[in-house]
């Protein structure tokens, strides 16, 4: 065991100095034919795929792509496998389900791509060393395991509900088990990474672990022409990376750092990977691609409570929840979202806190509130704590801590920090599920040789969306590279890039990163917060503009982390005036997009039918209304697109 940094700094009385040779200006160039951006779950899987047909693949991750992403901690369950043996429903029906719930401005491209090919991807994960069932029998008598498959079912999701709240989760016939969809999976997700890296090493994918994607390169330089390769960041040498590629997948997540709440409490306020820093969108936007849904940004629910809860009852990330009972044993009137409790989600959330909080006051209920775990069958107990909480990123610590400081989940309960500190859960929002890159039907940005993958994508899903888009966009990208002859590296564009990624090693004094982070985010949380109107937003335009004008110039950072850092936030910074500038552009108030306008207050209802895509030209914005459901017939347009794809689904089913 080697010195911990805390007990470095008590015994030293200084940091230690960087344990990495620094190579500020020294350049690597590599050659490939399909370069992957971010190796989360959809990056790992958009470079095996490519590689399978035979291209060269590169791919570029500013962690380790063995436990890098929102799923290198790990995940419990798989969503939308309609196509699995034990689902009740049909793939192309149940695309259509999955967009519908999820609203006017979901992305039916990459459901119908989720729909069709999900199951097929976890097969393949299984082929790799992936666990994706019960092959150890330690769950045998769990409701949802199926004896034959060894698959396990989650209880939630039932064909009256599909995937949204229904107003009838009280009726004790709700979602009986013989009517339920059968469509999420629980899965051993801690495996999926270190198989994803294995194989892509397998297969010859170049992978450059610690490097930070930094811009996109257009042919000739000409912002919106095609791309040609990308420049990037080794964050520990510093070394200025510079690939020179036929086709690109930009697999780099979502945007999770662009409030104050969620740079302040990154790891609790948001269910994706801290490392989502605005980059895909940020290097996509200054190439010319159009991005769409920007100005989508509402509360976000997952994790509530500024205290992280671990484990509460209601409303938890980790999707199946235990009763919640007060400290008399009484239980609370809350329903849980899973096993014996039909798979009620909470559709009145904001009732049952009123509720609570009026028990409370009145004596009825008893302070603390307990997650009941004692009072589980056995084997339940133990599929929640062991596999729907170990297998879930927010909560193996937790687990493990708690595990090895003798808890016992057949005796003991955990107190529910939700229900005691009742934290409003509209500050902790989220931007990385509304906005990213519009693709067509072979995830093709609008811009030639630019592809998109996971949460880099427009209105993405979770981590089966990742995997599956991924997949899919591996084999469109390659079939492009496999067409074009490589474009020449614009020298220019280089050059111009590197000087704008060296700037702040530079510098020895001046803003750091943090102060930068903090400015944006208070901008954002101030201005552009729940109420929106067109003051408040030039107001926060002309904040970002004195941001970029006085305190970017006074970046410095004396090590390569620093550096990385400081490169997220000119991101973030750039994403946040393009959700600005597209929140301008929506003169009307609209619940679902998350703006609601004191200066427009009726929604546009004609507006509300197209997705408002932006992009850039001649650095110019220019603005974009593509209609809603623009991609056609989901299962036409699937099947047009893919007439040679065999896998699990056949279609005779």
């Amino acid at each position: 065991m080697g010195t911990s940094w805390h007990e470095y700094l008590k015994t030293e009385g200084a940091p230690p100095e960087w344990p990495y040779p620094v190579k500020f200006g020294e350049e690597t160039i590599v050659e490939t034919d399909v370069l992957v951006l971010g190796g989360g779950i959809a990056g790992c899987w958009a470079a095996i795929s490519a590689a399978r047909t035979g291209v060269k693949v590169a791919l570029l991750e500013k962690g380790d792509v063995r436990r890098s992403g929102a799923g290198g901690p790990g995940c419990d369950h798989w969503c939308n496998v309609p196509a699995n043996p034990l689902s009740r429903v049909d793939p192309d029906e149940w695309a259509i389900e999955e967009m519908n719930s999820l609203g006017r401005y979901s992305n039916g491209l990459g459901y119908q791509i989720q729909c069709r090919e999900d199951y097929d991807t976890l097969l393949e994960m299984e082929q790799m060393g992936g666990k994706i069932r019960d092959t150890d029998d330690e769950y045998i008598g769990v409701e949802g395991r199926d004896d034959k498959t060894k698959l396990m079912v989650s209880p939630r999701y039932g064909k009256k509900a599909g995937y949204s709240p229904h107003s009838d989760w009280r009726d004790p016939n709700f979602n009986p088990p013989e009517e339920r969809n059968n469509v999420v999976l629980r899965i051993w997700g801690s495996t999926f990474k270190p198989v994803l890296k294995k194989e892509c090493q397998r297969l010859g994918v170049k992978i450059f672990d610690r490097v930070m994607a930094t811009s996109l390169l257009n042919e000739n330089g000409k912002q919106g022409s095609r791309i040609v390769g990308a420049t990037g960041l080794n964050v520990r040498t510093g070394e200025f990376v510079i690939v020179k590629a036929k086709a690109v997948i930009i697999s780099a997540g979502g945007a999770g750092q662009l409030w104050h709440i969620d740079m302040e409490h990154g790891g609790y306020s948001t269910m994706y990977s801290r490392n989502e820093s605005s980059d895909a969108t940020a290097m996509a936007w200054r190439a010319g691609a159009a991005i769409t849904n920007v100005e989508r940004s509402a509360p976000y629910r997952i994790a509530s409570g500024l205290k992280h809860k671990w484990y509460t009852g209601g409303n938890d990330a980790s999707y199946e929840n235990v009763a919640l009972v007060d400290a008399d044993n009484k239980k609370l009137p809350a329903p849980t979202q899973g096993w014996e409790d039909a798979g009620a989600m909470f559709s009145n959330q904001a009732d049952i806190i009123t509720n609570i909080r009026a028990g409370i006051k009145s004596g009825e209920y008893k302070l603390p509130f307990y997650g009941d775990f004692a009072g589980m069958k056995p084997e339940e107990s133990n599929a929640t704590w062991n596999l729907m909480l170990a297998e879930e990123s927010t909560t193996r610590v937790m687990v493990k801590t708690m595990t090895d400081d003798g808890f016992d989940i057949h005796r003991d309960q955990i107190l529910n920090y939700t229900f005691i500190e009742f934290q409003p859960s509209q500050q902790y929002r989220d931007a990385a599920r509304g906005g990213g890159i519009m693709t067509d039907w072979n995830l093709k940005s609008t811009v030639d040789g630019l592809y998109a993958a996971g949460t880099s994508l427009f209105s993405p899903g979770d981590h089966s969306f990742a995997a599956s888009t991924g997949r899919y966009a591996g084999r469109k990208a390659a079939a492009y590279a496999k067409s074009v002859e490589a474009g020449e590296l614009p020298r220019e564009q280089v050059d111009k890039e590197k000087e704008r990624v060296l700037a702040p090693t530079k510098r020895d004094n001046g803003i750091e990163w943090k102060e930068l982070h903090n400015g944006i985010c208070r901008v954002m949380q101030y201005f552009v917060s729940e109420y929106k109107n067109e003051t408040m937003f030039n107001m926060a335009l002309e904040e970002l503009k004195r941001i970029e004008e006085n305190a970017v110039p006074q970046l410095y950072a004396l090590d390569p982390h620093k550096l990385m850092r400081s490169i997220e936030d000119l991101s973030i910074l750039e994403h946040a005036k393009i959700v600005i500038n597209a929140m301008k552009e929506r003169r009307f108030t609209n619940p679902q997009l998350g703006i609601e306008r004191l200066d427009y207050p009726e929604n546009d209802e004609e507006d509300s039918k197209y997705y408002l895509a932006l992009h850039l030209e001649d650095d110019e914005i220019k603005f974009e209304r593509v209609p809603i459901r623009y991609w056609g017939n989901m299962k036409e347009q699937y099947e047009a697109h893919n007439p040679d794809y065999t896998g699990v689904y056949k279609l005779e089913n």
